[in-house]
């Protein structure tokens, strides 16, 4: 089986471009101490074109390798939601999550994870599709039907398999050999690192001293970068979802199968208790996993029919429709009723919930590049061992922690053992020394990016770092919280009030 990182959620919106040209009256660059060969990219011209009446596009110039600016550029689109109010405090930046979530299209989108009523009258809020996403000279890899295949396609052998290993090494050639091919030089220059020092390009553009910015899961791994390279630079920095910078690739992994283990017996208790009525499943929490373990596995052989022109639900995506709903409390309803039809021989609301994560449209096109810029990301900044020693020690690992999803949770250094790029340098440290303050917010129940990890990064690794804990269930929590949160960030977003003690949400 295959399946990609678990990556963040996020939001997905359409972004209308065109309109006429426009240059923003605050926008004045800030005059830089850089070398001679960033300055064309920290003293280029930024206009901005109307994309709708409250929403205006623009395209930059960024250095296609940072070690080398003099080697040529890439275009970076961003755009700006308009304040409703003053925009006094000036501008915002802010990233969704993934590796690969659209800055541009969560913007665009609005919403309450944007920003509240009382932060947007204050704001411009920045969205940026980072370098390899979407419409930043994005990374291309394999056609819709060979990305169907290697999402949904069913690998030969039982998983963790020396026959499944070989089918996935060769699944991955194929893969890794197509992004070369189409993507061309950005393939290996699309880190993290890069990423955050494109964010102060942005920050320069906009005239700001330094940066405001608020990030959702992997956008706090991005912020935190940010801030390492940056320090003093850093503005007012809200990080939620928090991700811990100094964890391994296999650490990493094995937090998420726990954080997905948790939120599964969570959902089955809340099941088998306050909504018992409707609840597919018998017994206590412990006998349920059973259940689900059982289906799983005939699934592993046994694809179901669905309604779905024709396609069948394959282990691969009915263990991604699963860990979609485990994202939110909210979508627990979408668990019971996947499990009951698929009981019943139908296997179409898992389908739909697998393709809802993949991006994947309902005539077989991808609404994204999601994948491919993750993948990229992810193998550029971190990597597990691909030893046969290391990947035993590891799925044994994974199988004692969660005997269910370790069992498709294997082998996971196959994904960039294959790739033709070294790792990226990180940060000597992730301290942020001479910073300002930090807020950090972490979820209780957050099944993505565990609590403990926004504990980490705001008490033990940022040298002024301030925690925010919310007391509940999902990934991430402001703007889909309680108020208690909401007023937390705001304080400090707007006011410039650091949080004295964790409110403890």
């Amino acid at each position: 089986m295959r399946l990609k990182r678990v990556l963040a959620s996020i939001a997905l919106f359409t972004v209308l471009l065109g309109g006429c040209a426009t240059v923003s009256p605050t926008n004045s660059a800030m005059s830089e101490d850089v070398s001679a060969a960033l300055k064309p990219f920290y003293s280029q011209a930024l206009n901005w074109k109307t994309c709708r009446t409250d929403l205006k596009c623009a395209t930059i110039k960024v250095p296609l390798d940072w070690k080398n600016p003099s080697a040529g550029s890439i275009n970076l689109s961003i755009n700006y939601l308009a304040s409703t109010g003053s925009a006094d405090l000036g501008w915002i930046l802010e990233n969704p999550g993934g590796p690969g979530g659209s800055g541009l299209d969560f913007v665009a989108g609005g919403g309450e994870q944007v920003g509240s009523a009382a932060l947007r009258k204050r704001y411009n809020v920045v969205g940026f599709d980072p370098r390899g996403v979407e419409k930043s000279t994005p990374i291309k890899c394999l056609s819709a039907k060979d990305t169907d295949e290697f999402l949904y396609g069913t690998t030969p052998g039982a998983p963790g398999s020396a026959t499944e290993m070989a089918a996935q090494r060769k699944a991955m050639k194929k893969y890794i050999d197509a992004c070369v091919k189409n993507s061309g030089k950005i393939f290996g220059h699309v880190g993290t690192v890069d990423a955050a020092r494109d964010m102060d390009v942005i920050r320069a553009l906009l005239g700001q001293s330094k940066l405001n910015y608020l990030g959702y899961s992997y956008g706090t791994f991005l912020g935190t970068t940010y801030a390492a390279l940056y320090p003093q630079r850093v503005g007012r920095f809200v990080l939620d979802g928090a991700i811990d910078p100094t964890v391994s690739d296999e650490d990493q992994s094995a937090n998420q199968l726990k954080g997905f283990d948790l939120a599964l017996r969570n959902y089955l208790k809340d099941c088998l208790t306050t909504n018992k009525k409707t609840c597919p499943f018998t017994g206590d929490v412990d006998s349920a996993i059973a259940q689900i373990t059982t289906f799983f596995k005939k699934l592993e052989t046994r694809p179901l029919p669905t309604t779905l022109a024709g396609r069948k639900l394959t282990i691969s995506g009915g263990i991604t429709g699963l860990i979609m709903t485990l994202y939110s409390e909210t979508y627990w309803q979408y668990t019971s009723s996947a499990f009951k039809n698929a009981y019943a021989g139908d296997g179409t609301t898992f389908l739909q919930l697998a393709d809802f994560y993949n991006d994947r449209n309902s005539d077989g096109t991808y609404a994204s590049n999601m994948l491919e810029a993750n993948m990229a990301v992810s193998c550029l900044d971190s990597r597990s061992k691909p030893t046969t020693t290391a990947m035993k020690a590891q799925n044994a690992r994974l199988m004692k922690m969660s005997p269910f999803f370790g069992r498709y949770w294997q082998n996971g250094a196959l994904g960039c053992e294959q790739w033709p790029y070294p790792i990226a340098k990180p940060p000597v440290s992730y301290a942020a020394k001479g910073s300002g303050p930090i807020v950090v917010i972490g979820t209780t129940g957050d099944p993505a990016t565990p609590y403990w990890q926004a504990q980490n990064l705001a008490t033990k690794i940022l040298s002024d770092g301030h925690l925010v804990t919310f007391n509940g269930e999902g990934h991430t929590a402001y703007g889909r919280s309680n108020e208690c949160v909401v007023s937390a960030v705001d304080n400090f977003l707007i006011k410039g009030v650091v949080p004295v003690k964790d409110p403890n949400c």
